[in-house]
């Protein structure tokens, strides 16, 4: 199977596309205290980066400006970074912080953190509401080692719900990856299954590590080590039924963290592992 090629779990034969010609532009190197960068929001009007990282980290978020400089740093008092994989912001500025990494499929503590914006000014703030959130497919946890599709790395906020896109660490890996929804609104909810889709069967170049959407709701990226998978031309919040175009880095790294910068420009950053990466990159297209 080509890598290029994207298989929807769907009965509709979608297109799939490959691109290739755009360069990666590194444009700083991150803070070298934030050695284990998990997600990317961007605010076009201060032109700043806020970002976090995993877990056995701390339970704060950092402000980033446009020469790579740690601007502020942010605490947030009641919320506990048990294993916090990507950040996201919807319309109003307020943030959300997902605190769902779920490498051995065995957690019961999934949430999400919303940090309202004018917490932002604060060197101490606290999350105004915590969303609390199980899979209802799941049975077991931990599940069997062929069915540890439970771990999330990306999501993002639109329309007043929350989109995840499931990391798949399954034996015997074949690039499947489930989306699912929340309504972005305080207490235990169960998310909904929208959908499915496949991407290659090599976990190195296929994972999935962190999701964004554009500025004017029509395209939706998704991260791996070396590419993106751009989706757009779809009707709804249905993702995966439309069109798949393959967009390939030329360069490979432990990227974590992808967002938006305007609708055709996205800004990506990876960890810093074995002196490479630790760094923000533009992206074209």
């Amino acid at each position: 199977m080509k890598k290029s090629f994207l298989v929807a779990v769907s009965i509709v034969l979608l297109a799939c596309q490959q691109q290739s010609d755009s360069k990666l532009k590194e444009l700083y190197s991150l803070p070298k205290k934030l050695k284990e960068v998990s997600g990317i929001a961007y605010f076009p009007e201060t032109n700043l980066l806020y970002t976090l990282e995993d877990s056995g980290n701390k339970n704060a978020i950092y402000a980033i400006n446009s020469q790579g400089k740690l601007d502020k740093t942010i605490t947030i008092s009641n919320a506990t970074n048990v294993d916090w994989e990507d950040i996201t912001k919807d319309k109003s500025g307020n943030i959300y912080i997902g605190d769902f990494g779920n490498n051995d499929n065995e957690r019961k503590d999934l949430c999400i953190y919303k940090v309202a914006k004018n917490q932002l000014n604060n060197d101490l703030a606290k999350a105004e509401y915590k969303i609390s959130f199980s899979y209802p497919e799941q049975k077991e946890f931990p599940p069997k080692k062929k069915e540890m599709f439970y771990d999330v790395e990306g999501f993002f906020e639109h329309g007043g719900y929350f989109y995840l896109f499931t990391k798949n660490r399954s034996k015997g890996f074949d690039g499947t990856a489930f989306i699912y929804k929340i309504k972005n609104a305080t207490g235990t909810q169960k998310a909904v299954k929208i959908g499915e889709f496949k991407t290659c069967s090599n976990y190195n170049h296929c994972v999935l590590t962190s999701a964004t959407i554009s500025p004017d709701g029509k395209k939706v990226a998704l991260l791996s080590h070396d590419k993106v998978l751009l989706f757009k031309d779809f009707k709804g919040d249905l993702f995966h039924k439309g069109t798949h175009t393959e967009l390939n880095l030329n360069h490979f790294s432990q990227k974590e963290a992808i967002v938006f910068k305007d609708n055709n420009t996205l800004l990506i950053a990876d960890e810093k592992t074995n002196k490479i990466g630790g760094k923000v990159y533009e992206f074209r297209f």
